[in-house]
C-alpha cells in the first residue's frame, strides 16, 4: 500500500502548481467563474425572495432589453455621461497641475495643504445643499458636484508620486545638467506616473458616485434619475439596470485607466516581470 500512495502524492502537488499556473496566466478565466457563480446563487436565491425587495438576474436582463429598446437606457447614460466626463476632464488637468505644484513648490504645499485636507475631510455630500443654491438643479452643479468628489484623491496622489522620487534620480539628472523642465517630464513625472494613475483610478470610481449622487439631489435624470424613479414605484428589476449599467461603466473605466498606465509605465510592467 505505501508504494502506491507516493506516485499518487506526487501528482496531486504538480496537479494543483498546474492549476495555481494556468489561472495565473489567465486570471480572466477567474473572474469569469466568479461572475458565473455569483449570479447562479443570486438566481436561485432572488427567484424565493418577494420581487418588491429583491429581483434575479434573468428578470434584470428581460427589463433591460425592454429599457434599451424604448431608448430610455441610451438617454439616460447619454445625459449621465455628459456632466461626469467633464467633471473628470476638470478633475484630471486640476488634480495633476495642483498636486504636481505641491510636490514641486514648498511654499506652494504649505499654502495649499490645510484647504486640501480639510475639504477631502468633508462628506462631499454636507456641501449639495450649497452647491444646488450657487449652482442651480443644471448640469452645472453636476459637475461641480462631480469635481468635487473625484479631485481630491488626484491631488493626493499625485503630491506623493512626486514626493517619492528619490534624490538619487535627480542627481543623475543634474549630473548630466538637465534643465528644470527636463528633470520635471523625463525624470519627475515618469517616476510619479503609476502613483498618478492610482490618483485617477480612484478619482473615477468616487467620479462615478458623485454623479449619482448628484442626479439624485439636483434634475433627476440620467442612470441616477432612473433608480429614483423606479426604486419608487418598487421596479426593482429596472432599478437594478440602471445599477448594473454604473457597475460596467466603473470597471470598463478602471480597466482603461491600468491599460493607459501600462502603455505608459511600460517600465514598470518589465520591473516587476524581474521580480
Amino acid at each position: 500500500m505505501s508504494g502506491q500512495t507516493g506516485p499518487l502524492s506526487g501528482k496531486d502537488p504538480g496537479t494543483r502548481m498546474g492549476l495555481i499556473e494556468f489561472f495565473d496566466t489567465y486570471p480572466n478565466v477567474v473572474r469569469a467563474i466568479s461572475v458565473v457563480l455569483f449570479l447562479c446563487v443570486w438566481e436561485i436565491v432572488g427567484r424565493r425572495m418577494d420581487p418588491i425587495f429583491m429581483t434575479y438576474p434573468v428578470a434584470i436582463f428581460r427589463a433591460a432589453i425592454g429599457l434599451i429598446a424604448s431608448g430610455e437606457l441610451l438617454k439616460g447614460f447619454l445625459q449621465s455621461l455628459v456632466p461626469f466626463a467633464v467633471g473628470m476632464l476638470i478633475s484630471i488637468v486640476l488634480g495633476i497641475a495642483i498636486g504636481l505644484a505641491m510636490g514641486l513648490w514648498r511654499i506652494f504645499e504649505y499654502a495649499t495643504d490645510p484647504y486640501v485636507n480639510a475639504l477631502n475631510a468633508i462628506p462631499r455630500v454636507a456641501l449639495v445643499p450649497l452647491i444646488i443654491l450657487w449652482f442651480g438643479l443644471g448640469v452645472l452643479a453636476k459637475i461641480v458636484i462631480v469635481v468635487s468628489v473625484a479631485i481630491f484623491p488626484i491631488i493626493i496622489n499625485t503630491y506623493s508620486g512626486v514626493r517619492d522620487v528619490r534624490g538619487a534620480l535627480l542627481d543623475v539628472g543634474n549630473a548630466y545638467s538637465a534643465s528644470k523642465w527636463q528633470s520635471l517630464h523625463l525624470i519627475i513625472l515618469p517616476a510619479a506616473l503609476p502613483f498618478i494613475m492610482t490618483g485617477v483610478r480612484v478619482g473615477l470610481a468616487l467620479g462615478i458616485i458623485g454623479m449619482v449622487v448628484a442626479e439624485f439631489f439636483t434634475a433627476v435624470n440620467g442612470l441616477g434619475g432612473i433608480i429614483v424613479e423606479y426604486g419608487n414605484t418598487f421596479q426593482t428589476a429596472k432599478m437594478f439596470v440602471a445599477i448594473f449599467a454604473i457597475g460596467i461603466l466603473g470597471v470598463i473605466l478602471s480597466e482603461a485607466a491600468m491599460a493607459l498606465e501600462r502603455h505608459w509605465a511600460s517600465w514598470r510592467v518589465s520591473e516587476r516581470n524581474r521580480q
